[in-house]
């Protein structure tokens, strides 16, 4: 290769990497504490290495209409974020003109589908916070709809990139053989009992198990509080369990090891820019389709007095419905 031709790759190589640097981000969605949480971090001056080049430069307010919790953030999490030198604008369509990716971070997933299509149709990637949506059917028609236009998404809880859970994820105790993991798991009526917050443990529970679950049982633990017991493939059991904190424990065949610690917003905040930068998902549709399951399950070994329901009786449902 002459001299001059690899001049000439070196620019280009530098140029696009260059391009890929400077991503204009949107915030769909002014209800949750995680807006404030990304746009400190990808806003700072000087801004961590990991999201270097990534700034939020506009975002949309409107969030839940009907979550009482959720609308009385919204005005002062608008004045937070324009504090922090974002544009607030009166539209989705409106954002989408300002911005190469968004985040869709309105706490409420009911209206996730509806806000999420102007963003397909405009061609933009999307990180869709927890929940996905307010209904597993819903979560199915977003990732059937994203893949029909051709734009990458994913979602995911922040508990997914804890240390310790993504270690085991990648073999520090071997073969998972059976996890127990815990959180918090607040209830709010318009979503299945763990949409809206117990997601952050078992999204902790799959992450170190894996794909694979057929069957869950709910009952409740000693002190009350909510227990899904699931049986993956092979025979092996992963528990979820409300608690007050964050955390639990996964035994591999090579020993064992804590999971399912909270180690702050950023671990997540990251791996959403090397996604807006690279187009791969973290986490696959399957994934996440079978973690929602897994709670619509939950809920309905619930109202049948806590027998097992299958995982494929609740997706096929789901699936059946989604067609429609």
């Amino acid at each position: 290769m002459t001299r001059s031709i690899l001049l000439v790759l070196t620019v280009y190589f530098f140029t696009l990497s260059a391009q890929a640097q400077n991503i204009r981000a949107g915030i769909i969605g002014l209800d949750t504490s995680h807006v404030l949480a990304f746009t400190k971090t990808l806003n700072a001056s000087p801004q961590k290495p990991e999201v270097m080049g990534v700034h939020v430069v506009a975002a949309y307010p409107q969030g839940s209409k009907d979550i009482e919790g959720s609308v009385k953030r919204v005005p002062e999490y608008t004045a937070k974020v324009k504090e922090m030198g974002v544009e607030i604008v009166e539209s989705i369509d409106a954002l989408l003109n300002k911005v190469d990716v968004v985040f869709l971070e309105t706490n409420d997933g009911r209206p996730h589908l509806e806000q999420l299509r102007p963003c397909l149709a405009a061609h933009k990637p999307v990180f869709i916070d927890k929940p996905i949506a307010g209904t597993l059917v819903d979560a199915i028609k977003i990732f059937k709809e994203a893949k029909a236009a051709g734009v990458p998404l994913f979602s995911s809880s922040s508990l997914r990139f804890g240390k310790n859970t993504q270690a085991v994820r990648s073999g520090s105790i071997g073969a998972v053989k059976s996890a127990s993991t815990f959180s918090p798991a607040s209830l709010e009526v318009t979503h299945p009992d763990l949409f809206w917050y117990g997601v952050h443990g078992v999204e902790s529970l799959f992450t170190v198990m894996g794909t694979g679950c057929q069957s869950v049982k709910r009952d409740t633990n000693a002190d009350g509080k909510i227990r899904v017991t699931g049986t993956w493939s092979g025979g092996r059991t992963g528990i979820f369990e409300e608690n007050k904190g964050y955390g639990g424990k996964a035994v591999g065949d090579k020993g064992e090891s804590a999971v399912g610690a909270y180690d702050g917003y950023d671990p997540l905040l990251f791996a959403a820019v090397q996604f807006f930068r690279n187009g791969i998902a973290p986490v696959t549709p399957e994934e996440t389709l079978e973690i929602y399951a897994f709670m619509e399950a939950a809920d309905e070994s619930k109202r049948r007095s806590g027998a097992e329901v299958t995982l494929k009786e609740v997706m096929d449902k789901a699936n059946a419905e989604a067609a429609k």
